[in-house]
């Protein structure tokens, strides 16, 4: 009686060995490292771009709207005027700035496919009536620039309308001579003679407009004229709390230009030293909307097509998994 009390108590006393080493082993999880806290962010710095006529980037600099949104944070806010779209991206890249607050497409995806980290936020604006291809009188057609000195900067919006508007008469952009340069040195090679045709877009081109130069073309239905903002993967994920008030700022600007349009328009003409009816006038031309639509990310294909084919751009990037 006593052998089989004793192998009961054994028995037991194993089972309870046993299940205490299993969980201990086993049925309690080791605690995960906590992740690291995303270092404090000392200050936020974003692009300033005014041209071609970036009336909501003018209205939040007037009204401080950034400046205001940050301090909730604690953290000052800071403009930088880069303007070329090659400098943004490496600036981002770097570090040294977190929003690109209007970017062409052009230059997000020549970015991207250099292996840069950077991914689209929202959509700045869209103005194809806004870019246009000057000339001398007398040049009407895409064969009548057979030939001919063409002056405008490489790489943009306005070199793709070009390269659009030649495709519509068979020609390419090797059937005309292209010389990069700036807008104000475009304009003033056309006016001189040295060139046969310029590539102007925003204020320059309605005052060349106003001036009587000849337009031959816009770029309605040849491109989009689409900029966006971006920022890295890297901030975005480390800092979603940021991009949130980045992104809420820009929602809450397009509201107040759509009840207060008058503002807005005198803001803008103080900013670039236009009639307020001029700004008025060119206003219509642009499109300010955010919403990331199925046609935006099809012109920005098109984009990354025309950029293959001119050789400014070796390898394709996947366009879809450049926005969040």
């Amino acid at each position: 009686m006593k052998k089989e009390i004793r192998k009961i108590y054994l028995g037991i006393t194993s089972v309870l060995i046993t299940g205490a080493l299993l969980t201990g082993c086993g049925g309690t999880k080791t605690p995960e490292k906590a992740k690291p806290a995303a270092p404090a962010m000392k200050k936020i710095v974003a692009t300033y771009v005014q041209a071609p006529l970036n009336v909501p980037s003018i209205v939040e600099k007037q009204k401080k709207s950034f400046e205001t949104a940050f301090k909730v944070k604690n953290i000052p806010f800071e403009y930088s005027t880069i303007t070329s779209g090659a400098d943004q991206t490496a600036a981002l890249a770097s570090g040294d700035i977190h929003f690109l607050n209007c970017v062409g497409g052009s230059s997000v995806l020549l970015a991207a496919s250099n292996g840069a980290d950077i991914k689209i936020l929202s959509l700045y604006s869209s103005a194809p009536k806004a870019f246009k291809l000057f000339g001398k009188n007398g040049i009407n057609s895409p064969q009548d620039l057979k030939g001919k000195t063409i002056a405008g900067p490489k790489g943009t919006i306005l070199h793709e309308l070009l390269a659009a508007y030649l495709k519509k008469g068979g020609l390419t952009m090797k059937d005309v001579k292209f010389v990069s340069m700036g807008l104000p040195a475009a304009r003033s090679a056309l006016e001189s003679g040295s060139a046969d045709a310029a590539l102007l877009a925003g204020p320059l081109a309605y005052t060349a407009e106003k001036s009587g130069l000849h337009v031959i073309t816009t770029g309605d239905g040849l491109v989009s004229g689409l900029t966006v903002t971006a920022t890295s993967n890297k901030f975005y994920t480390a800092h979603k709390d940021l991009v949130d008030i980045f992104l809420k700022v820009q929602q809450d600007t397009i509201k107040y230009i759509a009840a207060n349009q008058k503002d807005a328009i005198e803001m803008t003409a103080k900013a670039t030293d236009l009639q307020p009816e001029a700004v008025k006038e060119m206003y219509p031309l642009y499109n300010f909307s955010m919403q990331v639509t199925p046609e935006a990310k099809a012109s920005l294909k098109s984009t990354q097509d025309f950029l293959v084919a001119s050789g400014m751009m070796e390898k394709k990037v996947d366009v879809d998994k450049l926005f969040f």
